[in-house]
């Protein structure tokens, strides 16, 4: 039943995603986080809960520029969010502008100590991505105590899922 789906789709918490987690899965296959690095993603895409920041979008996007041409470059924007089943927020826009956080608040993360992007992604998920549970990173350090999502690690997220 299609409407079931999207009611338990719903129902399930966000779990917003950092950068790294895409870049060791894209670029880095001998990486020994590479494995439960794929199955989180794979766990995450059959929940139907994930999202990332159109920063870490972005960033996924530079990241991989070096190694992809022009037009491959463009097409990660719209391929990575399908690829993995997740959506963007707040949602690309060409034409748009990028996400306004207010200046106040990235500078006072930048003040506790993160970096610049860092700040820019947590202050991002706080005004378009409030509902989400949990931020996933490779870096949990960097975000422990800076966010009101819980932060974990794929590996801690696949310990606190059921097995499908």
């Amino acid at each position: 039943d299609v409407a079931a789906g999207h009611a338990a789709r719903q129902a399930t918490p966000v779990i917003l995603v950092d950068s790294n987690v895409f870049v060791i899965d894209l670029c880095y296959p001998r990486d020994p986080l590479h494995g439960v690095n794929r199955r989180f993603l794979d766990r995450l895409a059959e929940r139907g809960s994930g999202a990332t920041t159109l920063v870490n979008l972005l960033e996924v996007a530079g990241i991989l520029s070096f190694n992809l041409n022009s037009q491959q470059t463009r097409e990660l924007l719209v391929h990575l969010p399908r690829k993995y089943g997740i959506t963007v927020v707040p949602e690309l826009d060409l034409d748009g502008v990028l996400p306004s956080t207010g200046m106040r608040p990235l500078v006072d993360q930048i003040a506790g100590r993160s970096s610049f992007g860092d700040a820019l992604v947590i202050e991002t998920a706080k005004v378009y991505a409030s509902e989400a549970s949990h931020f996933v990173t490779w870096d949990d350090g960097h975000f422990f105590g800076r966010t009101p999502m819980r932060v974990a690690t794929p590996r801690d997220m696949l310990k606190r899922w059921p097995a499908p």
